[in-house]
């Protein structure tokens, strides 16, 4: 039996690995993985995992375009999942998230030219439709049919969502040209073990862990949708594999809409806090109100996503609890207090 040849561009990262996993337990499957790994997620783990399931790795920076020249001529699916992300990167170094971004997507793109590939799919963002719900007060939960708007464009907390825009026209209308499927998907707060640390969870982990207190709760009234990495993971594979039209956008998320204060009380609870909270600034550029409307993924893909914010968020705690630990056993260690973020 012919296995299906993937390229998981980003497959040592966050979602990507999670990919992999899933990838690699069904069976039939080629799989090649192509990153850098500039957020150190190369760990002993990962590496035996790689190794043992026979998935080549091809270690390298693909904002080079010469990284493509290693690449086999044909593959059934490439997911382009690879980005430079974080809020703190696109407020300190908002010029390297264009730069880096904006080169990955056209690399890609070039490579596709020359490459025989049947179905792409490009990772993009609900930030790109922030600007749209906020200015213009579209449906919340929001379909995929929303105008993608961004305001104040010059803000660089939305350098990101601006290159996920680019490659959302890049990859549909190369798509067209090329005679390539295409799949494009907006994640909404993708969460879980192995997230990095320039997200809300990680940063609430280590300020609990500081022993902060009052504890500072930024944009209290903001909501959001969390949606644990299992779910979103096996939602983008499922996009991947559905076949039925040349192109589709789906939106994956969750279903419930919670408060960033229902969020880091229930994280309070994880961690014993009895002290007192204090609602402080929202981050800069951070929109009021985002929620997916994710029935359009449901009903073509058979998108389901079981697992509870709650429950994700105790399983995440527990694994970065224990990274911390790891790290710093002795206890001195105190991170950075975000305050420099909310002027």
């Amino acid at each position: 039996m012919t296995k299906r040849k993937v390229f998981i561009l980003g497959g040592g990262g966050f979602i990507g690995f999670a990919m992999v996993r899933i990838l690699a337990a069904r069976g039939g499957y080629d799989i090649t993985i192509g990153d850098n790994f500039i957020r150190k997620q190369d760990d002993e783990e990962t590496m035996q995992f790689i190794a043992e399931h026979g998935i080549r790795l091809i270690r390298g920076d693909f904002s080079d375009p010469a990284q493509f020249d290693r690449l086999d001529d044909a593959y059934d699916d490439f997911y382009m999942l690879a980005s430079m992300i974080g809020v703190n990167n696109t407020l300190e170094m908002p010029h390297e998230i264009i730069r880096m971004n904006t080169a990955l997507i056209f690399n890609s793109l070039e490579w596709l030219k020359r490459a025989k590939v049947r179905n792409v799919l490009f990772t993009s963002t609900s930030e790109c439709y922030s600007g749209t719900t906020d200015r213009f007060g579209y449906a919340i939960p929001t379909p995929e049919e929303v105008p993608l708007c961004i305001d104040p464009i010059d803000h660089p907390r939305f350098t990101y969502a601006v290159t996920k825009m680019l490659g959302e026209s890049g990859f549909m209308n190369y798509g067209r040209m090329l005679g390539f499927n295409c799949r494009i998907i907006r994640y909404s707060n993708v969460f879980g073990p192995r997230m990095g640390f320039k997200h809300v969870i990680p940063h609430l982990v280590e300020r609990f862990l500081d022993g902060e207190s009052p504890y500072k709760i930024y944009g209290a009234s903001q909501t959001r949708s969390f949606c644990y990495i299992e779910d979103g993971a096996l939602g983008t594979i499922q996009a991947m594999e559905y076949e039925a039209t040349p192109s589709e956008i789906f939106h994956l998320g969750a279903k419930e809409e919670i408060t960033i204060e229902q969020l880091v009380r229930e994280t309070g609870r994880y961690f014993g806090y009895d002290g007192t909270y204090e609602v402080a600034p929202t981050y800069p550029g951070s929109v009021e109100r985002r929620c997916p409307d994710i029935s359009k993924a449901q009903r073509l893909l058979g998108y389901d996503p079981k697992i509870d914010w709650r429950d994700g968020l105790k399983l995440t705690l527990d694994w970065y609890v224990r990274y911390y630990k790891e790290q710093n056993p002795d206890g001195t260690r105190h991170f950075d207090a975000p305050d420099k973020f909310y002027k």
